[in-house]
């Protein structure tokens, strides 16, 4: 199923037309993969950003997965982002890739359904993560030290808002709502 925008609004002060999100999915659909040597911009392409009790931004790095619309990551239940996740799912995940960014908000819900789980680690471990799945999370020898100990649940962030900041034709800057 394709998930397309409920309404698109140009923020380009400049005359560009909108970036179709219909680019931006494909780009993402390629891809984003974090691996030194890969192309990225730099190790992390991919940020996370939630909100401590007391109100206070908290970003991290993390390994993020697109697949059927929607971000994948994982997070030991002993880290900040996922007590943050616990009290407050909103959030924020940016994407630097080649060639835009990409700054998605939306809820982090942990996923719990067994096919999801083993689809995700599959997806991992084809990026050279040798994870399982067990007990209603991944496990693995290592992960980001980010990530914190193992088990690490998957959490799943449908967009609810995106922007995109262009690189390339066609430049400029457009909002999705969703």
């Amino acid at each position: 199923m394709t998930t397309q925008p409920a309404q698109a609004r140009n923020l380009d002060g400049y005359g560009a037309p909108l970036i179709p999100w219909e680019k931006v999915r494909d780009r993402l659909g390629q891809g984003v993969s974090q691996a030194p040597g890969t192309g990225g911009p730099n190790r992390h392409t991919c940020w996370l950003a939630t909100v401590r009790p007391d109100g206070r931004p908290h970003v991290m790095p993390l390994g993020a997965l697109w697949m059927d619309e929607r971000f994948y990551f994982t997070a030991g239940p002993g880290t900040r982002k996922a007590k943050n996740l616990a009290r407050d799912p909103h959030c924020v995940i940016t994407v630097a890739t080649d060639p835009f960014d990409l700054v998605v908000e939306g809820k982090a819900v942990k996923v719990t359904d067994e096919a999801t789980l083993q689809r995700v680690c599959g997806a991992y471990n084809s990026e050279g993560w040798p994870a399982i799945v067990r007990d209603g999370a991944l496990h693995a020898d290592y992960s980001a030290p980010s990530a914190g100990p193992p088990p690490w649940y998957v959490y799943e962030v449908r967009p609810a808002t995106a922007y995109v900041l262009g690189a390339e034709d066609p430049y400029g800057a457009t909002r999705w709502t969703f």
